[in-house]
């Protein structure tokens, strides 16, 4: 009764007044919005989606990720982390999702869908039996290249896009903005002080915005074409369930639950300073599967934790569920406004870009964190040393696996190449502490010194034989 009425940011169960949480809100709408835009954008041409269908899409999206994440917020029986974190519909699937839409359009991906959120939730029912398998060394690796990853997103939208090769990409307007609005940030977060500093990526992201309006950036165009109701409708896509399309979706859902677990343990220790409890686990892994399997019946894509805003909590410490939840509603009625979600699109690239890469730095450190959580012995460093070396590898140079399958490609985000190579070797190397492998240094060496002992006793008794 006595956390309920707490009003500290700083307190899960704390509830500030609604002025002082609504621009801390923001920070995580603003991180996560064109997140959970963009894959129904990018799926949605794929599989030659038509315009109302992509604007479907998008809004369902939209509608889900505000679900999700209230769920993880204000759990329902053993759904839900009941941690401050952001669900939505996540990038972590979109090269699986690709794959399997250009072969089998949006109906594969549904139904696939449908049996990936069913893993998702056995993983979460069994995870307290199966923890021991994603120790810190697992865990802080997949964190880690988590960040590393997304440097290069961020880099993009500084630059003027998603992606490079737009008209405009890279001149010196875009960077202008990004490097204004990652300035604010930056010295509002170092050099202000109480509210200036929990919400300096607001602010930095209102300076870039009108930065990027006085130089004619910013269309209202979405605005004016959206329409203002939208209702999600159950079966709004038909249902198939090709063998081939389950079996990748299937793998990436397992995945991404240890990107999760990453997450939700990053979440704990960055904005909590403590280790993620079994059943915040087992909630968190479960009610993700829950709202993924749900949402395929409405047309929405798979959910996931966002990175970025685990960021946000990590840098901020803010953690109270009312602040979060605030997104969580907005992102449900952008689901079913189709204005008011607009409204949120029309923030340039440049200006989220410099907004969140220094998020996503913190994301990175959190992983670093993780690791030294356990020791750093020379095996647990080759494990996140050959991992990381292997997912960035992979992800600098993508046609090195170009001629791969087709199901095999999908598993070469540097994500779940990390996530595999870490879990595979986890299990597969064998466990040796710092003091064993101490102790087998010394072996060697005694060994080493007992054979070049017994080398100089021969050799003496080969010169007193010869002498006699």
């Amino acid at each position: 009764m006595k956390q309920s009425q707490s009003k500290s940011i700083f307190d899960f169960y704390g509830k500030p007044s609604f002025g002082k949480a609504l621009p801390l809100s923001f920070q995580h709408i603003l991180a996560m919005i064109m997140g959970a835009v963009t894959p129904p954008i990018i799926v949605g041409g794929v599989v030659g989606a038509s315009p109302a269908e992509v604007t479907l899409l998008i809004q369902v999206a939209l509608f889900f990720s505000g679900i999700s994440t209230m769920l993880q917020l204000y759990p329902i029986g053993p759904m839900g982390s009941r941690m401050p974190t952001i669900f939505g519909v996540g990038f972590a699937y979109v090269p699986t999702l690709i794959a399997v839409g250009s072969v089998y359009g949006i109906e594969g991906i549904m139904g696939a869908q449908i049996i990936g959120g069913v893993a998702m939730i056995v993983v979460g029912i069994f995870i307290k039996k199966i923890r021991h398998l994603f120790p810190p060394v697992v865990a802080g690796t997949v964190v880690l290249v988590i960040g590393l990853s997304l440097y290069q997103i961020a880099i993009n939208y500084m630059a003027g896009s998603g992606k490079p090769g737009v008209p405009g990409f890279g001149d010196g307007q875009n960077w202008l903005v990004g490097l204004t609005t990652l300035v604010i940030v930056l010295a509002c977060s170092q050099f202000g002080k109480g509210y200036f500093r929990l919400a300096a990526i607001i602010i930095g992201i209102v300076a870039g915005y009108v930065l990027a309006f006085t130089l004619g950036m910013v269309s209202f165009d979405k605005i004016a074409d959206a329409d203002w109701v939208m209702l999600p409708m159950p079966l709004a896509f038909d249902l198939h369930f090709p063998i081939e399309a389950i079996i990748p979706m299937v793998i990436i859902c397992i995945v991404n639950s240890v990107q999760t677990i990453g997450d939700l343990s990053a979440t704990a220790i960055g904005g909590m300073n403590r280790e993620l409890k079994d059943k915040e686990l087992s909630g968190g892994l479960i009610g993700n599967g829950f709202t993924t399997l749900i949402g395929s019946f409405f047309g929405a894509l798979p959910t996931s934790s966002f990175s970025q805003n685990v960021g946000i909590v990590a840098m901020t410490k803010v953690i109270s569920r009312y602040v979060l939840g605030i997104a969580g509603i907005f992102m449900i009625l952008a689901g079913l406004l189709p204005k008011f979600g607009a409204a949120m699109t029309t923030i340039p690239y440049p200006v989220l870009g410099g907004a969140t890469i220094i998020v996503f730095g913190m994301i990175t450190m959190t992983g670093i964190q993780l690791l030294v959580k356990d020791e750093l012995s020379s095996r647990n460093v080759t494990i996140a040393a050959l991992s990381v070396a292997m997912a960035m590898g992979i992800h600098a140079s993508p046609t090195a696996v170009g001629q791969l399958p087709d199901m095999l490609k999908t598993l070469t985000s540097p994500v779940i190449v990390a996530a595999l190579m870490a879990f595979i070797m986890n299990i597969v190397l064998p466990k040796k502490s710092i003091e064993d492998e101490k102790r087998e240094r010394e072996q060697i060496e005694k060994d080493m010194n007992g054979s070049s002992d017994d080398a100089d006793n021969v050799q003496k008794k080969v010169k007193a034989e010869g002498a006699n």
